[in-house]
This record gives structure tokens, C-alpha cells and sequence, in this order.
């Protein structure tokens, strides 16, 4: 089972647990006999003397040593147990978010962003909580079962089918719970990842949701999901009540027949009164066993649903991985040359390619843009750029090497990406536009903010110091755009890939961006993709898709009077002035 594969490695750990446990078992069950013969001679020997007094003192001493082992020895297998499931549930945490960071985007959008996350926190703190039970209650539940089982064999009195009725009627009530509760494990964690991916999309979606007077209705799909996942615990939890009750009748029973027919033996002078007491203590015991068990495997259903949940993350292969042998490019390679060589690129199970037959070339100190209409591929293909995803034909180089056989971490010094949505993290100015670079000084990303034309920040309470909230949320959209293109000329890369970034800037901050960017080209290739004309219209080459295929490649003039597909974006935007065509063109 995927639980107990999580304690391979902690071998002397176990180990060290399982003696514990069996000290514990020891100095446990060794009360009820010793209390049994201080019962054994108090009734034969009524008037109490020096010696019986002795004995008496003896045995209790005897007796809280073996109190203060067992204390010993169940408060090192508490913490021992304790100490390893939160190392194990640590480690998992660890792997699960090593993982996802090496999954590509479609990836981590077929699993689920809140998924993701309930598997790394709700499924591991089920996995540890397992974890726990199993080194502490479930080793020790046999260990005192099976001397438990030795005493009441070594005691005698023909009483052991009472235990035995005793467990049978314990398994059999936890095979019924068993069969009703593991499907409702199984769902539960599905309901889960139900009312976080509401509760992620509500929160995301807040000012959509005021803005259009929804949050009756947002309310009531969140209710509908919390409840279906009330019900689901209710029932588990009921059934998990029903338990106890149920076990503790069948334990007083036991009790309740053992000295009914312990009593019989007794008067029969087949059976000490001191040996009934420590076989109604040893029959409690054993059954007791068999309920930690029990118990465990009703909960471990869960548990193992979770595991299976995690170790399919830690299973999934990353779409993009190092290659085994990464080459290197030659320092004689040209700077900045990004090459697409017939590329065609398909997402997983999708009817088709997003992308096809795509070639063309950047170089240094020049600007290529791509344009189209929206769905065309614009941002699949440049995306390819940094090794977000490998082409399905064809390929990406830089330098004249393919990107799959750089090192990923090359790849990405080499070359700024800045999304469509610039986010950021929480910290400060400074800390997000040096993210990508160490050892960045002050002045290096003053430049960088410079030349994204982030003049904003000299405002900001704080300067380039100033806190910057989780996701941007206390600057604007345009704000957000410039500081992602300064965290990407911080890197200065060789080829600077915009995929959009200039939609939420005004067209005075665009000229002036453009203009710094031309600027600083001259070592660097930049790749941008645009819905604006006026953005890529100075472009040294544009790009036209259409359904992913290349109907365009020159400069503004030239697309004006050879690409249909040009001139219609371009005419929905500019003017025919605007544009330089004569009336009628």
C-alpha cells in the first residue's frame, strides 16, 4: 500500500518505535497478573501481618515501576511516531511542490490548480495522520494482543471462546462500516477539491461577480458544493460514532460473560477470584486490539486516496525535462538569433495543431512582431521561445542549438518572457523585478525600470523599496505590465519575448517603451506579439497568423498591400491617414 511505502528509509526509526511499543506491551499487561495476587492474598489471608504488609509494599512498588515504564516507554513512541509523520508529510510537501514546478501550464491546468493545492495540504495531513496511527496504535495493537493472548492462554479456566466470540463480533461489525465508508472517503476528497476550486474561482472573480449583482447565485453553487461535502462527512462521522458505542457493549459483554462463568469456575475451586479480575482485564485488551485495528482500517481508505492522489503528481512526467547530456552554444554564435524551423505544435488531446509549418528568425537589435486575431496562435508559439513547451514538429533554436538540447536553466537566462498577465509577487519593487536575477545592484535595476518606463515607482511610498501585494493587487494593470518587462530586461537576455505586455498602457507609454526598447535592441532580439498596429508598426518584421499558419511576413508597408489579413486588422484600428493608403484603397 502507497501508506506504507512512505516508511521506507526510516528503518531504525521503526525499529526503535516497535521496541518501545513492546515495553510498553510488557509493563501493561504484567499490572493485571501482579494485581492479581495482591487480590489472590488478600482474600487468603484476612488478618493482615508483617509479612503480608511487606509482600503488599513490594508488589506496589513493583507495580508503579512498571506504571512509570510503561509512561516511559509510550511517551518515546509518541514522540518518535510523531517526529517521523511530520518528516514524512514535510518531504511530501516538498516533492509534490518540486513537481509542479517542472509541469508545463496544460498540465497544471488538467489537474486543477485547487487540486494541486488540496493535494499538497489536505492529502498530506491525512497521509501523516495515518502515518501517525500506524507507528503508534496499529504496531501496538498486536504486539499487546498477541501477550494478551499468552496471559489468558497461560491463565486457563476454559473461558478463551468468550474473547473469541468477543473479536469475531468486533470484525464483523467493522467489515459493515468498512463496505458503507470507503466509497464516502473516496468521494470526500473529490468534494474537496470541489469547494476550494469554488472558493478560488468566487475570490478570484469578486468584482465580476458585484459588478453584474451574482453573489446570490455564487452563494448558492458554494452552498450546493459545502453541503454535498457535509452530507459526506455526516455520514462518515456517524458511522465512525456508531462505532464506539457498539464496541464498548460487546466489551462489557465480554466482561459480563466472564464473570458469569468465572464466577461458576470459581465456586467450583477451578478459578481464583485474582484471575478472573486479570482475564476480564486481558479479554478487554485483546478486543481492544482488534478495535485500533479495526478502527485504522475504516480511516485507511482515506488515507490511501489521498496517497494514490499524491503519488499521481509525483508520477506525472514533466512535458519539458534536461536533456540528459545538455550541450552548450559556441561563444562565436551569433547573439539574440532565435530560429523557428517549420514548427507545428499541438496541445495534448486536442483535435489539432495550434500552430503550423511556423519559420522565421530573430536576430540582434531588431524587432519581430506577430499579429493576428484572437485564437491564431500567437501566444502558443512564442511561448515555445523560453521552453514552456516542446514543438510536436519541427524546431526552436538559439544559437544555432535546439532547445531541447540546452539546459533549461540556460534556456531561460537567455531568454525574458513576460505573459499576457504580468504577475507579481508579494514583497517589494525591488524584489520582484530582480525575481529572475542574483546579485542585481541598485543601479542595474533602476536601469531596467527605466527603460520599462516604471517612472511610477519614483511616487511610491518607499521608492524602488515600496511593498508590492501578492499578485499586484495594489498597483494597476498597466503598472503590472511594466514592472514584468523590467524584471525582464533585469536579466538582460538575449532574445526579450512580449507576449502582449503592452495591452493595459496608454499610447503615450507605448511610444516611449518602444523607443527604450529600440534603444537597448542592439544587443538584444525582441519578439513581440501585439493587438495593436501602432505598437508593431515600426516592427523590423512582422508576422501574420491566421488559424496558426504564417499568411504574412514584412514590414507595415509591404503587409498593407500583400496581406488581406494585415490590412483588415489595420483598418479597424487606424485610420486610412493613419495609415498613409489613398481613399479607397
Amino acid at each position: 500500500m502507497k501508506v506504507l511505502k512512505l516508511l521506507r528509509g526510516s528503518g531504525l526509526v521503526v525499529a526503535a518505535i516497535l521496541g518501545l511499543l513492546i515495553v510498553e506491551a510488557l509493563c501493561e499487561l504484567s499490572l493485571p497478573r501482579f494485581m492479581a495476587d495482591i487480590v489472590d492474598v488478600g482474600i487468603m489471608q484476612m488478618s493482615p501481618g508483617a509479612g503480608q504488609s511487606a509482600y503488599l509494599r513490594n508488589m506496589a512498588g513493583t507495580m508503579l515501576l512498571l506504571c512509570l515504564g510503561t509512561l516511559v516507554a509510550s511517551a518515546g513512541a509518541s514522540f518518535l511516531a510523531s517526529r517521523t509523520a511530520a518528516r514524512i508529510a514535510r518531504d511530501l510537501r516538498q516533492r509534490v511542490f518540486d513537481r509542479v514546478l517542472l509541469l508545463s501550464p496544460a498540465q497544471v491546468a488538467k489537474m486543477g490548480q485547487a487540486s494541486l493545492i488540496t493535494r499538497s495540504t489536505n492529502d498530506v495531513q491525512q497521509v501523516q495522520n495515518v502515518t501517525v496511527m500506524l507507528l503508534r496504535m496499529v504496531m501496538y495493537a498486536p504486539v499487546m494482543g498477541a501477550v494478551a493472548v499468552c496471559q489468558v492462554i497461560a491463565l486457563g479456566g476454559g473461558m478463551g471462546w468468550i474473547v473469541a466470540a468477543a473479536v469475531l463480533a468486533v470484525l464483523g461489525l467493522v467489515a459493515v462500516l468498512f463496505m458503507l465508508t470507503m466509497p464516502r472517503f473516496r468521494r470526500m476528497q473529490k468534494l474537496v477539491d470541489r469547494v476550494n476550486a469554488l472558493t478560488r474561482e468566487m475570490l478570484d472573480g469578486l468584482m465580476t461577480q458585484r459588478a453584474f449583482g451574482r453573489q446570490s447565485w455564487e452563494l448558492d453553487r458554494f452552498d450546493g458544493a459545502s453541503t454535498d461535502l457535509m452530507k459526506t462527512q455526516l455520514f462518515v462521522n456517524r458511522a465512525m460514532t456508531f462505532m464506539m458505542p457498539s464496541m464498548m457493549i460487546i466489551m462489557n459483554l465480554s466482561g459480563v460473560a466472564i464473570v458469569w462463568f468465572g464466577a461458576q469456575a470459581a465456586s467450583a475451586g477451578m478459578m481464583q477470584a485474582g484471575a478472573i479480575m486479570a482475564y476480564i482485564s486481558y479479554a478487554t485488551m485483546i478486543v481492544s486490539a482488534f478495535l485500533i485495528v479495526s478502527m485504522v482500517a475504516v480511516i485507511l481508505p482515506r488515507a490511501e486516496v489521498a496517497a494514490t492522489r499524491i503519488q499521481d503528481v509525483l508520477d506525472t512526467e514533466p512535458a519539458v525535462e534536461d536533456p540528459e547530456r545538455p550541450r552548450a552554444i559556441a561563444a562565436s554564435a551569433p547573439r539574440g538569433v532565435l530560429a523557428f524551423d517549420h514548427v507545428s505544435f499541438a496541445y495534448p488531446d486536442a483535435p489539432g495543431n495550434v500552430v503550423s509549418d511556423v519559420s522565421f528568425a530573430t536576430r540582434a537589435g531588431a524587432v519581430t512582431a506577430i499579429v493576428g486575431s484572437t485564437g491564431s496562435g500567437k501566444s502558443t508559439l512564442v511561448q515555445l521561445a523560453p521552453r514552456l513547451f516542446d514543438p510536436t514538429e519541427g524546431s526552436v533554436t538559439l544559437g544555432g542549438v535546439d532547445l531541447r538540447d540546452l539546459a533549461l536553466e540556460d534556456v531561460r537566462s537567455r531568454v525574458g518572457y513576460v505573459p499576457q498577465e504580468g504577475f507579481l509577487f508579494s514583497g517589494t519593487v525591488a524584489s520582484n523585478v530582480a525575481f529572475g536575477t542574483e546579485g542585481a545592484t541598485e543601479a542595474d535595476l533602476q536601469r531596467a525600470l527605466d527603460d520599462a518606463q516604471a517612472d511610477f515607482v519614483a511616487d511610491l511610498e518607499g521608492g524602488i523599496e515600496a511593498p508590492i501585494a501578492q499578485g499586484g493587487t495594489n498597483v494597476s494593470g498597466g503598472q503590472r505590465q511594466r514592472l514584468a518587462i523590467a524584471r525582464a530586461l533585469a536579466c538582460d537576455p538575449e532574445v526579450l519575448v512580449l507576449d502582449d505586455s503592452f495591452s493595459a498602457l496608454d499610447y503615450a507609454t507605448d511610444a516611449r517603451l518602444r523607443q527604450a526598447l529600440a534603444a537597448r535592441a542592439k544587443g538584444m532580439a525582441v519578439l513581440v506579439v501585439a493587438q495593436r498596429i501602432a505598437t508593431v508598426m515600426h516592427a523590423d518584421k512582422i508576422l501574420v497568423l491566421d488559424e496558426g499558419r504564417v499568411v504574412g511576413e514584412g514590414v507595415h508597408e509591404e503587409l498593407l498591400r500583400t496581406c488581406p489579413t494585415y490590412l483588415e486588422i489595420a483598418k479597424s484600428q487606424l485610420s486610412e491617414e493613419e495609415l498613409g493608403l489613398k481613399e479607397g484603397e
